[in-house]
């Protein structure tokens, strides 16, 4: 089994930091449990964490009047919040567990005390933060690229 160490240098969090910097931002992550259909954030909540999915799922959701919808299913290595995580905005969904999950945090208030003491830590992390956001929008790009392709070629006949 992994330590909390190697879990931390094998997210995305920790990709690029080399071992005496993942040391220091292992001294700042908490891991959390979550029992199926546990909560992590309510839809709307405003939540100064990443997150990392280390076993398990989080389902995003979304509640209607016509019922729920899982928006996305996260699964281990995916971040949770990065965006909210720099920017303090709501989350769109609420995020819940899917099966027995553990996640890996990050508050951003401990995150900044590394600022003037270990800036490549930060500038590192960061940096791979934004890969996944990238990665995330170039995703949801293509996807909404294929729907289009799939409407015109179809005339959106179901």
């Amino acid at each position: 089994m992994a330590t909390d160490l190697e879990v931390l240098r094998l997210s995305p969090l920790g990709a690029e930091l080399a071992p005496s910097e993942c040391a220091v931002l292992a001294r700042l992550v908490h891991f959390r449990t979550l029992a199926d259909g546990e909560l992590l954030l309510p839809e709307g909540a405003r939540d100064p964490l990443v997150h990392v999915v280390v076993e398990g799922r989080v389902q995003v959701v979304k509640d209607s009047v016509h019922g729920r919808t899982v928006l996305h299913t996260l699964k281990p290595e995916d971040l949770i919040g990065e965006l909210s995580f720099m920017d303090d905005e709501p989350r769109y969904g609420a995020l819940i567990a899917s099966g027995p999950t553990k996640v890996l945090s990050l508050s951003r208030a401990d995150f900044e005390t590394l600022v003037e003491t270990e800036p490549r830590v930060v500038y590192k992390v960061m940096r791979s933060i934004m890969r996944v956001a990238h990665r995330v929008q170039r995703n949801l790009s293509r996807e909404l690229q294929e729907m289009q392709n799939y409407v015109y070629r179809t005339g959106a006949k179901l």
